[in-house]
């Protein structure tokens, strides 16, 4: 039985639905949805939500991810960064979280798409914050260059889970050193707040926790999330521990104590929560001011 503190609120005064009805109106994704977001009530009740792209079939299979793994059923819609830029304008939104399925059947993993959706965005929404999360795109160089250089201020590329176990929850073409260096290269940006998130409760220990932080900061990481892992379906791995907030509350004080400017964690913490209130409007201004300045 889940302890309390994970008791989730229903949608509450209508904006959720009003939310829901706008994406499906445009035929957008979001990953709210096909991930089984525990938040999706509480974002989209206050006009924020996370789209996702290319797709709604992943070429991987992680043992935690509740999104359909599958063969594609073609190429990316040509349509679809304008689908997700005037979704995007029609909420209003000040801060655009843009992430997408794995597509290793495409030739650049589909960064041309994510570029071309941030132009989109951007051509609407010219003041708000562009958020990428995105795949490791096999290492490629040349596909994490076009992300890099998409004109999104923050991107993110999730590590998951501990070193430790990281060949039992993600899939075989993942990889631990694999999502570091994918992480160090995007580090190499100065302009970019660099991202990335954990999920706890996978039968990680605390020290392996703490380990995978000091990696994460070595790489030049900025922003890190922590949340607990929640068991989509019996077929996902099972949940080996609840972690209490008190635990949450711990290892941020320790991320901040390591250097991180950012750390939002607790356990319905997902990588893209409450983004617009994080603080990083502030740090991607002092990014902007320091290259300014240089």
């Amino acid at each position: 039985m889940r302890p309390p503190w994970l008791k989730v609120p229903l949608p509450g005064d209508g904006r959720y639905y009003e939310v829901r009805r706008r994406l499906r109106a445009r035929g957008v994704h979001t990953v709210c949805e096909e991930a089984r977001c525990p938040n999706a009530a509480e974002c989209w009740g206050g006009g924020t939500a996370t789209f996702m792209i290319l797709g709604d079939t992943c070429t991987r299979g992680c043992r935690f991810c509740a999104v359909t793994t599958g063969r594609p059923s073609g190429p990316p819609t040509p349509d679809e960064p304008e689908r997700v830029a005037e979704a995007a304008a029609a909420l209003e939104l000040r801060y655009v979280v843009i992430t997408s399925v794995d597509r290793d059947d495409l030739p650049d993993g589909g960064a041309a798409h994510f570029a071309a959706t941030v132009a989109a965005v951007r051509r609407r929404l010219g003041g708000a914050i562009v958020e990428l999360l995105v795949p490791d795109f096999g290492g490629d160089g040349a596909a994490l260059e076009i992300v890099a250089g998409s004109g999104a201020q923050v991107i993110g590329h999730n590590l998951e889970t501990v070193r430790e176990l990281t060949a039992a929850v993600r899939d075989r073409r993942c990889g631990h050193e694999l999502s570091l260096r994918v992480l160090g290269s995007l580090r190499a940006r100065p302009e970019l707040v660099v991202k990335s998130s954990l999920l706890l409760g996978l039968g990680e220990t605390d020290d392996q926790a703490r380990a995978c932080l000091r990696e994460l900061r070595e790489v030049g990481v900025d922003w890190v999330t922590l949340g607990q892992y929640l068991r989509p379906t019996r077929r996902h791995l099972a949940v080996q521990r609840y972690v209490s907030p008190e635990t949450f509350a711990e290892l941020a004080r320790e991320a901040r104590a390591m250097g991180f400017p950012l750390v939002t964690a607790g356990p319905l913490v997902r990588s893209s929560y409450r983004a617009a209130e994080e603080g990083a409007g502030e740090l991607v201004a002092r990014r902007r001011a320091g290259l300014d300045r240089g």
